[in-house]
């Protein structure tokens, strides 16, 4: 009997399985909506962790909904993570101008322009770890005051700031109250989710932050048969989305708006590719909704304190990780909303 493998399963850009032959054929009996295995040799540790999945729904709705409880944040851990970069920058600037530059100019020492600046960059990425901005922000704290001191030497018009603060704002204006940046998924990662999708004809598979639409056009390629819908909440990812949709005459649905107030029941896979915040909430909200036994794949970031059924190593640039879970047969009594 084959049995259920969590060993990585390698792809290359093509999709093409690296792993051992035996271990693929797990994973195409893993991928089947088949019924549970009987009983057999070796096979007692896959049906107790088949078993045990029901709870896990409750222990993510727990995490999503009340474990930060047991251990009070700081006061600005209830902030937005864009305003805690902010005040890093601002606090920054403050202490080089209040006490640094004076400091040196007691002692006869000129701090200068780039090395100001920098040090202001600097000061911002310590005050920022302390502030417990995810690591992805520490280039952004460093860089920021660097950039925008070089841009205005270029001595540029007004109006291309303007031009690009409005795209930046149409790009990522939700990132502010979702603390999910704009991530686009690799071709590789459109390759391996490919191999996930079910056999059977007629699912229904949802990208719940679609970007640019690019995997949802390359699957609706790959699996005709499929229906494939994307949900994307920024302005300008959409539009874009739309337009290559409405040039390629792509076989998928696009929509704007947000995830968090539409059912995810009607679908059998639900991929993100979101930030490490919404994990928990999500898993259980497809918890909640999604039938048992369907599939919730998340690209790099994992559902916290959940071991999932498989992870697909890719080769790609980033060296990202597909992890893929399957709803447990007990369902929660109500998505998290």
């Amino acid at each position: 009997m084959a049995r259920l493998t969590r060993e990585p399963i390698n792809l290359d850009g093509h999709g093409d399985r690296r792993s051992e032959p035996e271990t693929a054929t797990a994973m195409s009996v893993s991928l089947s909506p088949s019924p549970l295995p009987q009983a057999g040799e070796g096979d007692e540790v896959t049906l107790r962790e088949l078993h045990a999945k029901p709870a896990v729904c409750d222990d993510a709705r727990a995490i999503a909904h009340g474990a930060s409880a047991s251990a009070p944040s700081p006061w600005f851990g209830a902030l937005p993570p864009s305003l805690l970069a902010l005040i890093a920058q601002v606090i920054a600037a403050l202490l080089i101008m209040m006490v640094l530059v004076p400091a040196l100019a007691f002692l006869g020492v000129d701090l200068g322009l780039v090395p100001g600046v920098f040090a202001q960059g600097g000061l911002a990425v310590a005050i920022g770890i302390r502030l417990g901005l995810a690591s992805w922000w520490l280039p952004i704290n460093l860089l920021f005051v660097p950039a925008l001191a070089g841009t205005l030497s270029f001595g540029l018009s007004p109006a291309w700031f303007l031009a690009a603060f409005l795209a930046l704002f149409l790009a990522y204006w939700s990132v502010f109250r979702s603390q999910v940046p704009l991530y686009l998924s690799s071709r590789k990662a459109w390759a391996a989710v490919a191999e996930l999708l079910p056999v059977e004809p007629g699912f229904s598979l949802l990208d719940v932050g679609a970007g640019l639409g690019g995997m949802l056009g390359y699957l609706s390629m790959r699996r005709p048969d499929g229906r494939f819908h994307g949900m994307e909440i920024a302005p300008l990812p959409f539009a874009l989305a739309w337009l290559r949709k409405w040039v390629g005459q792509g076989r998928y649905q696009i929509g704007w708006g947000d995830f968090w107030k539409h059912s995810l029941a009607d679908h059998d896979i639900v991929y993100a590719y979101l930030s490490p915040v919404p994990m928990a909430r999500l898993w259980a909200k497809a918890c909640g909704e999604m039938a048992p036994g369907s599939r919730f794949i998340s690209n790099t970031f994992s559902v916290p304190g959940i071991e999932p059924e498989h992870i697909v190593e890719l080769v790609d640039f980033h060296r990202s990780r597909l992890y893929v879970y399957r709803v447990p047969t007990a369902r929660l009594t109500g998505a998290a909303s």
